[in-house]
């Protein structure tokens, strides 16, 4: 879903790993950020609601918010859900 977000944006070949950023690594704005909760809410239902995941962060957080930690994120939700 991010490579999908990310070939929209032209950056298909970018590089990306547990440690890349969203704000800085692959400059999304917050919009980018909201297309790709919709799509992981579409994919995985009302198990994975990153709104709320981003809603409990620091406007900090939120522009370090790395890949990692929102593969966590989904992980840690879809094991809850099951």
């Amino acid at each position: 879903m991010l490579r999908d977000l990310l070939a929209e944006e032209g950056l298909d070949d970018v590089e990306i790993d547990r440690e890349t950023t969203f704000h800085d690594d692959l400059e999304l704005e917050s919009i980018d950020l909201v297309t790709l909760a919709g799509s992981l809410r579409e994919h995985y239902g009302e198990k994975v609601n990153v709104a709320l995941f981003v809603a409990d962060l620091e406007l900090d957080e939120i522009i370090a918010l790395t890949v990692g930690q929102l593969v966590d994120y989904v992980t840690e939700s879809l094991r809850a859900a099951s």
